[in-house]
């Protein structure tokens, strides 16, 4: 959804209808979480994904007939043996989708919303999905303040207290009310969409490994800064465009810079002087993951140099170090990718090993 918002933007300043296709809850192997959205157009102009091809043309179709008679839809695609015709996922998981039409005058706030979202301010927009609530209803609340109505004032009081507290975790999924907002029934179920600034990747060292590492960060949604304390490496024209670059000492600049448990730290600088200070002020603070490059024999004496800090075993666990999964890696684009494989098996639970000799559930339910 943060991907298309820029043009949905764009048709809605210019008060073109379309039609938003939303994943709202899955079960088993799908393709898509919760928030992966599809908007079809002007002149059937299609953005975005709900499940990577399977029942996308479905899709498109009930985007037109939802802008067609202005009524929102939930639908539900899943895989069925019995019909080999039918529309569905082949992964054998199962989807369910509001699909609603969207104009200035059935959700007055979506621009405020998808400026918010383009300036990293954090807000959660608040859809119902089901119940005797207006289907499409949207309300979006920011930490400070809310537009838009669920139809009930009772209703949008509990909904915003909600997703208030799903904005600090930057979390998203259904929550059920009843129709003034009562806390102990199901009546109505609402769709919290948290649209919280996108996590930090904190990349130290403006090396060409740091480059690589960069580019797949920015690729994978993270706001990178590369940091290095010397002028002549830490060059904006090095990095891709969306990269902020700092001249600064590694541990002066992080010291005073803002982390939180969804920040990434790889160390790259490969110099005591510079990576030892930096991580005990990492591994002094919260972060999703705090990877360092190195050798063997370099981790070893880094290690020895944080025991003789004060550093304890269970605090040093925490630190990923040689940085990266054993992929064989030599150039710094491979490099990257390892440390980005790596990032991606430590925040989902994954293996590392080959999905071909794994056995269960690809995508197995999370927490």
């Amino acid at each position: 959804m943060r991907d298309i918002l820029p043009v949905l933007h764009g048709w809605y300043t210019a008060r073109v209808p379309f039609g938003l296709a939303t994943v709202v809850a899955t079960s088993r192997s799908a393709p898509r979480d919760p928030g992966a959205a599809m908007a079809v157009g002007p002149d059937d102009e299609v953005v975005g994904s709900v499940s990577g091809g399977c029942v996308e043309g479905a899709v498109f179709e009930l985007a037109q007939e939802v802008v067609a008679s202005g009524q929102a839809r939930l639908e539900t695609f899943g895989y069925s043996d019995e019909d080999a015709f039918a529309v569905g996922l082949t992964c054998g998981g199962e989807i369910t989708l509001l699909v609603r039409p969207v104009t200035a005058a059935v959700d007055p706030s979506f621009a405020a919303v998808a400026e918010s979202v383009a300036a990293h301010r954090p807000v959660t927009v608040a859809t119902v999905t089901d119940g005797p609530a207006l289907r499409g209803a949207t309300l979006a609340v920011w930490p400070d303040t809310v537009s838009g109505t669920l139809g009930a004032e009772g209703l949008d009081v509990a909904v915003t207290a909600d997703a208030r507290g799903e904005l600090a975790l930057g979390a998203t999924g259904l929550r059920h009310y009843g129709p003034r907002g009562e806390r102990r029934e199901d009546a109505v179920t609402v769709f919290l969409h948290s649209f919280a600034p996108p996590p930090r990747m904190l990349v130290f060292g403006a090396i060409d490994y740091a480059a690589a590492v960069a580019r797949i960060g920015d690729f994978l949604g993270y706001r990178v800064t590369v940091c290095d304390a010397r002028p002549v490496f830490a060059t904006p024209k090095r990095f891709p465009a969306g990269v902020e670059v700092i001249v600064d000492w590694p541990h002066r600049y992080l010291r005073s810079t803002d982390t939180d448990e969804r920040t990434v730290i790889c160390v790259l600088t490969h110099d005591p002087k510079f990576d030892v200070p930096l991580l005990q002020e990492a591994l002094r603070r919260p972060a999703a993951y705090i990877g360092a490059m190195g050798s063997r024999r370099t981790h070893d004496d880094r290690t020895k140099r944080l025991t003789e800090a004060g550093f304890t075993e269970r605090e040093l666990s925490r630190l990923r170090s040689p940085v990266g999964l054993d992929l064989g890696a030599r150039t710094p684009e491979e490099v990257a990718v390892s440390v980005a494989a790596e990032i991606v098996a430590l925040r989902w639970g994954g293996t590392g090993a080959p999905l071909a000799g794994t056995a269960g559930a690809i995508h197995p339910q999370r927490a």
